[in-house]
C-alpha cells in the first residue's frame, strides 16, 4: 500500500517516506507512527492506543511517543503551532489531518526460500529480513550493533528480490565497502566488508544445502 499526502509518499512494502523523489530518513518507530496516523487520518488516535501498537506489552513515557511526533514533523516540515498533517488533541492524542491517498501497489518479489542474508560479527550471526534493515546502536534498529563509532541510525541494508544494497543514513564516520566510502545506493555481494565506526562486518548468502552423499562400506 501507498499513500500520497501534500508532496509526500509514503511506501509500505519499501519503507520509505518521499518528498518528490527526495528520501526523508524516518527511524523505524516513527516510520511506523506515521503509517498509523496517516491510515488512522479519519479520526484522532488516543495516546494509549499509539502506544499499545508501538510498545506491545511495554511501558514506555508519554516522552517518547511525543518524541516520535517531532521526528516525524521536523521529516514533513510541519509546525505543533500551526499545523498541516499532525495535529496535536490536547489531553488526548494525535491527528493527522492531511489529505490522503490511497493507493494499492504489487507486493516485491521475495526470494527464493532457500535464499537467506546474514552479517556476521565477530562470533554473530545476525540475520537479516526482506525490506529494510537498520543497523545503528539506538534500541529500535533492526540490527543493533553497540560498539564505538556507530551511529544510533548508522546505515541500511535493503533487501528487494534477489538484489541487496547498503545504504549510509548520515553517519558521523560514514559506511565503507571494501575501503571505499558508500554514497548513495551500494550494491552487496557475498562476502562483503562494510566497516562502520570502529567495526568491520561481513555480508553473507550461505549457498543452498545440498542432499547428503550416501556413504558406502567398502
Amino acid at each position: 500500500m501507498t499513500y500520497r499526502f501534500g508532496d509526500f509518499t509514503l511506501s509500505l512494502n519499501t519503507r520509505r517516506l518521499l518528498r518528490g523523489n527526495q528520501e526523508v530518513h524516518l527511524s523505524p518507530k516513527a516510520f511506523d507512527l506515521l503509517h498509523l496516523l496517516v491510515e488512522g487520518a479519519d479520526r484522532a488516535l488516543a495516546k494509549n492506543e499509539l502506544h499499545e501498537k508501538l510498545w506491545p506489552e511495554t511501558h514506555v513515557e508519554d516522552t517518547n511517543l511525543a518524541s516520535l511526533v517531532a521526528e516525524i514533523r521536523r521529516g514533513l516540515g510541519d509546525s505543533a503551532d500551526s499545523p498541516v498533517f499532525v495535529r496535536t488533541m490536547h489531553r488526548f492524542g494525535y491527528w493527522f489531518i492531511g489529505t490522503v491517498e490511497a493507493i494499492e501497489e504489487p507486493e516485491d518479489v521475495e526470494p527464493s526460500p532457500r535464499v537467506r542474508y546474514w552479517l556476521v560479527w565477530e562470533t554473530r550471526q545476525i540475520p537479516l529480513s526482506v525490506g529494510d534493515n537498520v543497523i545503528g546502536r539506538a534500541p529500535d534498529a533492526s540490527v543493533w550493533l553497540d560498539a564505538p563509532g556507530v551511529s544510533r541510525h548508522h546505515a541500511r541494508i535493503r533487501l528487494k528480490g534477489a538484489a541487496a544494497f547498503v545504504e549510509d543514513l548520515g553517519s558521523k564516520n560514514g559506511t565503507y565497502i571494501g575501503g571505499e566510502k558508500v554514497v548513495g545506493r551500494s550494491p552487496l555481494a557475498d562476502g562483503d566488508q562494510i566497516r562502520l565506526g570502529s567495526i568491520v562486518v561481513t555480508f553473507r548468502i550461505p549457498p543452498p544445502v545440498s542432499t547428503t552423499d550416501t556413504v558406502r562400506e567398502s
